[in-house]
């Protein structure tokens, strides 16, 4: 009888044993997977739980040194003079295997300005690796980017905040690239004019850029386009290819140089590919706006989505802008728009002829969103809604939605 107590204990032990292991026998991409979903301090203590445990975390194809990472460290005094460079260097002396993505935060501490050298180090070392995918975000002084990162020939995707962009002149361009996204970077006067080759880019995303009319890009194949506060680009070479691009997201002062004058050389024929568009900081008392905005939706037959954040300035004469949209031929085709959003609506006499032109036209129109501006009181919003109400609509169908502005 004892030995049947026995049998039975070591029978639940083993079972005991399998059910506490069980992530230890899937396969290896799903436990990389894991690990590389938790943060990196909290991957490196799995090697206290088993021998086969110890040095996985160092095979992480991912490494994380985000803003959180930084902000949990800094708060528990971990970090000292230059404690950032001495962690991080740490992790890529033990790290065992190829790095597929690396993010990287540099924090705005001035015991940090003087050890850009330090992060050329890792870049040198990624582009080693074969890195797939760079995040690199800079809180600190604008950080020159070093030439390894141009030798990144695998990047699949690429994203930098606060960064100067300078080439090497034997950069012919990133052929593997599919998403760039460049926040506050400064292209210089370097380029010259150089073309860069990006064939399989299909999201380009340009914040607070300058010297932009320098980034000279061949991007065949891009889908969607968003370009804010970049008050010098001039994108030649791609908006010659704007018939494929499918979401394009602008601000009012990108959207200027799409006037009547230049929409047949920048777009020479209609974009049927384009299904969303967004309008930022847009001001329908603007004439140079307002005929950019209707250029682009007279020649985007098949836009579904359209979203506008407006702006109002006071004493704007809104005069020129009324007369344009009351004008018999303002937007003189049928579109297939089936979602319109509007914030900050002010009720302006341009935003409300703007509303009821849309309304007029928009045969496929399903929901129609407004959101007032949050310096109106309730009965300002109230008559705006009423005036709405008032308003034919090409499409029987169409849901109107107010929304409360947000606080």
């Amino acid at each position: 009888m004892g030995d049947t107590i026995s049998q039975e204990k070591n029978k639940r032990r083993v079972v005991t044993c399998a059910k506490e292991d069980i992530i230890s026998n899937l396969p290896e991409h799903l436990i990389d997977s894991i690990l590389e979903r938790v943060p990196l301090e909290e991957a490196a203590r799995t090697s206290i739980l088993s021998k086969n445990w110890r040095y996985r975390w160092t095979k992480m194809g991912a490494l994380a040194f985000d803003e959180q990472f930084f902000k949990k460290y800094a708060k528990n005094g971990a970090f000292g003079r230059n404690g950032f460079i001495r962690i991080i260097n740490k992790v890529l002396i033990l790290h065992n295997g190829p790095i597929s993505k690396f993010l990287l935060h540099i924090p705005n501490m001035n015991m940090f300005l003087d050890c850009f050298e330090e992060v050329d180090q890792w870049m040198l070392l990624l582009s080693r690796n074969r890195v797939k995918e760079l995040i690199l975000t800079n809180s600190n002084q604008r950080y020159q980017l070093p030439s390894y990162v141009f030798s990144c020939l695998e990047l699949t995707k690429l994203k930098m905040k606060n960064c100067f962009f300078k080439p090497p002149l034997n950069f012919e361009g990133f052929l593997n690239l599919k998403d760039l996204n460049l926040r506050c970077i400064d292209f210089g006067a370097s380029l010259c004019g150089t073309q860069i080759n990006l064939p399989q880019l299909k999201k380009l995303s340009l914040h607070k850029c300058t010297n932009v009319y320098n980034f000279n890009i061949k991007a065949t194949k891009l889908e969607k386009l968003t370009v804010i506060a970049c008050p010098d680009t001039i994108l030649t070479t791609m908006l010659s290819n704007m018939t494929k691009i499918k979401c394009f997201f602008v601000d009012a002062q990108f959207l200027k140089i799409f006037t009547a004058e230049n929409i047949p050389k920048w777009v020479p024929q209609p974009i049927n590919s384009l299904t969303r568009l967004w309008f930022q900081k847009f001001q329908l008392g603007d004439l140079h706006q307002l005929n950019g905005a209707l250029c682009l939706l007279r020649n985007s037959p098949n836009l579904k989505t359209l979203g506008m954040h407006l702006e109002m300035k006071n004493g704007d004469n809104v005069g020129p802008a009324s007369s344009i949209l009351e004008s018999p031929n303002c937007l003189d085709i049928s579109n297939r728009l089936q979602t319109v959003k509007i914030e900050c609506l002010q009720g302006s006499k341009p935003e409300l002829l703007f509303v009821k032109l849309l309304l007029a036209h928009s045969s496929s129109l399903r929901k129609f969103t407004i959101t007032p501006s949050r310096s109106l009181d309730v009965k300002k919003i109230l008559d705006i809604s009423k005036d709405v109400m008032r308003f034919s609509r090409a499409s029987p169908k169409a849901e109107m939605i107010y929304l409360n502005p947000k606080p």
